[in-house]
């Protein structure tokens, strides 16, 4: 569903971590911690999703995305009358990653969520089939505004946005309350490191200003727990 009051997808964030909290090692490698229960899990959170949302954080890490592939979920998909796969939404203000990555490659529809100057890399290219511009207009060609971004992705027919990282662009998402549930995978290692990634990155907030959750679920699988939240308004 689009949420009418603020006219946006509405957005799931789904990420595997540590039972340390940490999304990623210190040297930020791709996260393959997960079992394959987990992954099943991803792509039923995937498939459910109008669009992927993630940063190029994320695309450099693991140079590709998943892809919806299991014969139920491509079945479902067709049945709600949508695409094969969802669009899957890279958001880089420079806009600078490898044309050569495996994900250029796949066969999957593929945006650009960016500002002017990450913009100009791509314009004359054919990798990204759209270009959204959205930037804050106090400081141009500096910030993405998020807000004016999922405005955009409305008015183009994205109801269900999946978020899968990183840190980075869950914690402006989180700032701006322009989240409505998470799916948490719980993995039974520490990975430590104050500089390792967690789930929400950036300022971070006070107790007191701190986003609420209510617990929707929490089931046990294997080592794993599944946790599944939605924010307090």
């Amino acid at each position: 569903m689009v949420d009418s009051a603020l006219a946006r997808p509405h957005t799931t964030v789904v990420l595997a971590m540590s039972a340390d909290g940490k999304i990623a090692d210190v040297r930020r490698s791709p996260a393959r911690f997960g079992s394959a229960a987990d992954k099943a899990h991803l792509e039923k959170q995937v498939a459910q999703a109008d669009a992927v949302l993630f940063g190029a954080g994320t695309l450099r890490a693991y140079g590709t995305t998943l892809r919806v592939s299991h014969s139920e979920l491509l079945e479902m998909r067709s049945q709600q009358g949508k695409p094969a796969q969802p669009v899957q939404i890279v958001c880089s203000r420079s806009g600078k990653f490898d044309p050569n990555l495996r994900f250029f490659a796949q066969p999957v529809p593929r945006w650009l969520l960016t500002i002017t100057l990450g913009a100009k890399v791509w314009q004359e290219r054919a990798e990204f089939e759209r270009i959204l511009v959205a930037e804050a207009p106090e400081v141009p060609e500096q910030t993405l505004d998020w807000e004016q971004a999922f405005q955009q992705l409305a008015t183009l027919g994205i109801r269900r946005l999946a978020v899968l990282g990183g840190g980075e662009v869950v914690a402006s998402l989180m700032a701006l309350d322009l989240i409505d549930e998470l799916w948490l995978t719980v993995c039974p290692l520490i990975l430590g490191g104050a500089i390792a990634p967690s789930p929400v990155q950036g300022l971070g907030f006070s107790a007191e200003s701190a986003p609420r959750l209510e617990l929707l679920s929490a089931e046990a699988n294997g080592p794993e727990v599944f946790l599944h939240y939605r924010l307090q308004r």
